[in-house]
């Protein structure tokens, strides 16, 4: 059976790639393409078993090239999944309406990709109906956690081993200890009953040795053959014990082992579990600065701006800086504020890791700062304009306008560098965790209200 083929659309190289190998990773034969315009040019020639369409693309969009493979009857029943970074349901309702069979976000992970490829049937099924070989006894009941935010994934404890672990293994090791003996025993024995009806078989077929005086006493040599055959029963017994107990000494050792990333693994929860709490305030806090502060910006045009934290690999208008901005505007509505909203956003220096095809991610704290592979926002780099506001921010920004009639308006303004020299200097020992502290603070949203007659 020819393996299935996938068609990736998006003007974005390491989007493409990224994607590609999560797709070939599943067997799948993948073609790309970096526009609408040769998408639609593609599937005049080929017909790929599914199509990964982006939605923000210079020319024709992703909602255009859409409309057009659909009211083609030639491509009209591949599946075409947006692959973008819009979110809401507003959009995944217009998607859907234009025949996409569903949205992924432009940040896809692999179990999303494994479960879409299900859902088309482009994957065999996986499905294992034999019995287990082993049991687990003991195993303590399954603890429900509260749901955390997705930008907070919570990962799965280990599995935790039996109790009896110690006593299950030595008796293993006891039946396995008494089956090598039985088989050793048994195929000496089998040797050496064979060796004798061989040798007897000659000696009654040679006509010379029949007519000999009966045979004298035996000599001791078979004693010592005898002796010297149970000394290597006894060594070879010996070997395979010592193997045994090494073997379980290091079964010993790799259940320490376990158990010790047990340990880590629940300190690195807790640690994650502080961090989400200390995001959490963060963001309350700066909801309450905002309504505590928002008579004093209305009637100053000096007032010192709202500032909303933006974590590593977010969409800058997102998330906690879209609730910010609906808290401050419908404060605003509420004393009649005339005057505008300016969004700015300023993109933090951090030290990452990394390539080009394969991604960023913020370097180990451990790690020297002059090891990173690239000190900036690759991430925020990547975005266009359009795609550092969601869809939900920018309805927001435009229906403010038309409920106010003018009267309030939100503007965003291009994204700033962020020039403030508190980073660590050249020559300055300085870890990766040190300078990522820094450029977190100055990654962030700044609203600035501004009074101003009405439009």
């Amino acid at each position: 059976m020819s393996a299935k083929r996938a068609l990736i659309v998006d003007d974005s190289l390491s989007a493409r790639v990224v994607l590609s190998r999560m797709l070939q990773k599943y067997g799948l034969e993948v073609d790309t393409a970096e526009s609408a315009e040769t998408a639609i040019a593609y599937l005049a020639e080929q017909r790929p078993d599914v199509i990964f369409m982006d939605h923000l693309m210079p020319g024709m969009d992703g909602f255009q090239a859409l409309q057009a493979i659909k009211n083609n009857p030639r491509t009209a029943t591949i599946p075409i999944m947006m692959y973008t970074s819009q979110q809401g349901e507003l959009y995944v309702g217009q998607a859907r309406a234009l025949g996409a069979v569903g949205v992924l976000p432009k940040l896809v992970k692999p179990v999303d990709v494994s479960k879409i490829l299900y859902q088309l049937h482009l994957l065999p099924e996986r499905r294992d109906t034999s019995p287990p070989s082993f049991v687990p006894v003991n195993v303590p009941p399954p603890v429900r956690v509260q749901e955390v935010r997705p930008e907070y994934p919570k990962p799965a404890p280990p599995p935790a081993p039996p109790a009896d672990w110690r006593a299950q293994l030595e008796s293993a090791l006891r039946t396995h200890d008494a089956d090598l003996r039985r088989f050793v025993v048994g195929s000496l024995d089998t040797f050496a009953n064979r060796l004798g009806e061989d040798i007897r078989t000659q000696i009654n077929a040679a006509p010379a040795f029949q007519q000999l005086p009966p045979p004298a006493p035996r000599p001791p040599y078979l004693w010592i053959g005898g002796m010297l055959l149970a000394l290597v029963t006894g060594l070879t017994l010996a070997v395979l014990h010592q193997r045994a107990l090494e073997a379980n000494r290091a079964a010993a050792a790799q259940l320490a082992d376990v158990q010790r990333a047990n340990v880590a693994l629940s300190d690195e929860v807790k640690q994650l579990r502080k961090l989400e709490a200390l995001h959490a305030q963060e963001a309350l806090q700066a909801r309450r600065s905002l309504l505590n502060g928002s008579v004093t910006m209305a009637t100053s045009a000096t007032a010192a701006p709202l500032i909303a934290p933006v974590p590593y690999g977010e969409v800058p208008l997102a998330f906690g800086r879209l609730d910010a901005l609906r808290e401050l505007l419908n404060d605003l509505e509420a004393r009649a504020f005339r005057g505008s909203v300016e969004v700015r956003s300023y993109s933090g220096r951090f030290c990452v890791v990394g390539n080009v095809n394969d991604g960023y991610a913020l370097a180990p704290n451990e790690l020297p700062a002059e090891r990173c592979d690239v000190i900036g926002n690759p991430f925020q780099d990547s975005l266009s304009p359009a795609q550092r506001q969601s869809l939900a921010f920018a309805n927001l920004a435009s229906s403010v306008r038309q409920r106010s009639a003018g009267v309030l308006s939100v503007a965003v303004l291009d994204p700033v560098a962020d020039a403030t020299g508190d980073y660590p200097r050249s020559g300055e020992a300085a870890t990766a965790g040190r300078w990522n502290e820094i450029a977190a603070r100055h990654n962030r949203v700044e609203f600035v209200v501004v009074p101003g007659a009405p439009n």
